[in-house]
């Protein structure tokens, strides 16, 4: 897999060119071609991970309630805000996402929230260790993205993602690790560390999820309600 092209086709928003891509990656998944198991995140959406070659990764990212996965149970929702310790530009391959940035800063006196640092293990385990971090967060803008638009968020940008009416969406995401930085959540001032667990689909389950993807790539998006 050539990931310096795919960058290089997600700069000039070559939509097109990244679809084909997702597709022959989901097809091969169909077909057993290729044996990765997709992955349920504890933060509602399910990961098949195309690619992981050091600091580089390429995952297609499928959301909906068919895939939601007790979001409630394992991730609470004062830790949905979140900032990656990769560069990240996804393509909507279907669907519609959101993103909404969030203003956070150094606030001791009133703070809302502390900060998280999120510690992965390829157990597939994420625990999340509370540190001295307090700080204040605000909404900021959200900007929302449709099929074939692609977006792009830096390493580091506190932010939450939704799916507009809960709609069905996937997207291609492309990350690059920056060295030294650490995945980061806030939650509640005085909540302990803790983890949370990414489920892993057997066989059957992700090709049936890669499936419905494809045939769902091939589709029309419904038009928006009014």
């Amino acid at each position: 897999m050539d990931y310096p092209a795919l960058e290089r086709a997600a700069r000039r928003d070559a939509a097109a060119e990244l679809t084909r891509h997702a597709v022959s990656q989901l097809e091969q998944v169909v077909s057993g071609t290729r044996a990765l198991r997709a992955v349920r995140h504890p933060l509602g959406f399910i990961c098949l991970p195309i690619l992981r070659d050091g600091p580089r990764g390429v995952c297609v990212h499928v959301f909906g309630p068919a895939e939601r996965t007790g979001r409630q149970e394992d991730s609470p929702a004062d830790h949905q805000v979140h900032a990656h310790s990769w560069d990240l530009t996804s393509t909507v391959l279907y669907g519609r996402l959101g993103n909404r940035h969030m203003g956070v800063h150094e606030e001791t006196e009133t703070p809302t929230h502390r900060v998280f640092e999120v510690h992965s293990d390829p157990s597939g385990v994420d625990e999340l260790r509370p540190t001295e971090r307090l700080v204040c967060c605000r909404p900021g803008a959200e900007q929302t993205s449709v099929r074939g638009q692609t977006y792009a968020l830096p390493a580091g940008e506190f932010h939450t993602t939704v799916v507009p009416d809960g709609h069905p969406t996937a997207t291609l995401v492309l990350g690059r690790t920056r060295p030294g930085r650490v995945d980061l959540s806030l939650g509640p001032l005085r909540a302990p560390g803790h983890r949370m667990v990414r489920r892993m689909c057997d066989a059957t389950q992700t090709a049936r999820i890669a499936q419905a993807a494809v045939r769902r790539i091939h589709e029309p998006d419904p038009e928006p309600s009014a």
